[in-house]
């Protein structure tokens, strides 16, 4: 699947999904009703729809400050023990 979306073994509705996430990134102002109506008819439910919306949203948003703001990925050493940390804190401090 992170191949192509369009060929991978994956349920119809998934790839409905992605295909709308797609041109919601790559190509906002080209994006219609018909855009959403054709991953509805491929099964994906409103509420499904609108929540791949919203975690589109949060990535795209992530993605473009870390490129603004020269982040990095830390090497892997540092997410294990970051990992490790979550595992036995969680995120609530």
């Amino acid at each position: 699947m992170l191949k192509d979306y369009r060929t991978a073994p994956i349920d119809e509705r998934l790839r409905g999904a992605l295909g709308y996430l797609e041109l919601v990134t790559l190509t906002p102002e080209r994006v219609t009703a018909d855009d959403a109506r054709a991953a509805l008819a491929k099964g994906v439910s409103p509420q499904a729809l609108a929540q791949a919306l919203d975690v589109a949203f949060v990535f795209n948003t992530f993605d473009r400050l870390a490129d603004a703001l020269g982040w990095e990925i830390p090497p892997p050493e540092e997410l294990r023990k970051w990992g490790k940390f979550l595992l036995q804190r969680g995120y609530g401090g």
